[in-house]
């Protein structure tokens, strides 16, 4: 098993314990950040968790709640961790649960290592360019990560429902995906659509659970980076709206532009 796979899992599901111990806590302790986006206890909990395991890696890590590292820093590096430690906190605040942690290698600009752990969900999702991508149910107070991966499933897993699935934002749709939307109904005819928080979406393309996810409104290169290698290694692309090319990382601007998830042409 790749090495730097089993560092990044052991972080993500140790740092579920830190953020569900705060969550079941209540002890939230909201702040504001300079962007007028929420930060709270377990936020922090988890990055320092994150940060105390890949450590052991040598390889610099980017992470929402990290120091601010310049572009002249960054822009050299071959490797890095791409790290969201809690993955739509907006939704933890609102305790629906559709929070992730998210841990990514990326290598030349390139998603190779993804990491998604849904706390309170227990679910573990995974991927290297090797492999592939894999979805594991994990118990908290007992696993073994060579054991998690032998138990895992290969993704994507068959649906039962053929009907032509867009997973969408709980808390960011736009008019333009609206339109992406109705475009859609057009194609295919009927349409169902998933709303889900945080990485998740990204997660419910991978699994087979969505067929594309428009995501036209702001996001950060932490925020889809795990999600892009999993849906990437389960068979599926993300494409830079504005490039139409594959979506890249560690860039001067790390804003992401819109992008759209879809199953890659044969």
């Amino acid at each position: 098993m790749n090495n730097n796979l089993k560092i990044a899992i052991g972080a993500a599901l140790e740092a579920g314990k830190a953020i569900l111990d705060i969550y079941h806590s209540n002890d939230f302790q909201v702040e504001l950040k300079g962007d007028d986006s929420p930060l709270t206890k377990a936020d922090i909990a988890s990055h320092n968790v994150i940060m105390s395991h890949l450590k052991a890696t040598n390889i610099p890590v980017l992470s929402e709640e990290g120091k601010s590292i310049p572009y002249e820093e960054r822009k050299d590096w071959r490797q890095l961790w791409i790290v969201d430690p809690i993955d739509g906190t907006k939704e933890f605040i609102k305790r629906n649960g559709e929070f992730t942690v998210n841990i990514a290698l990326v290598e030349n600009q390139k998603t190779v290592i993804g990491v998604i752990y849904v706390p309170v969900l227990n679910d573990l999702y995974f991927s290297t360019s090797e492999m592939g991508a894999f979805k594991v149910k994990v118990k908290l107070e007992d696993y073994n990560v060579e054991t998690l991966v032998q138990q895992c499933s290969k993704l994507p897993l068959e649906r039962a429902d053929k009907t032509f699935t867009i997973v969408a934002s709980r808390s960011h749709r736009s008019p333009e995906t609206d339109d992406y939307i109705d475009q859609m109904r057009e194609k295919h005819g009927d349409v169902n659509l998933i709303s889900k928080g945080s990485s998740l979406k990204l997660c419910m393309v991978a699994e087979g659970q969505a067929d594309c996810y428009p995501r036209f409104a702001p996001t950060m290169e932490w925020d889809t980076a795990a999600g892009q290698a999993i849906c990437e290694h389960a068979g599926f692309e993300v494409i830079d709206w504005s490039t139409k090319e594959r979506m890249l990382y560690n860039r001067a601007e790390l804003l992401n532009n819109w992008f759209l998830v879809k199953v890659k042409p044969n």
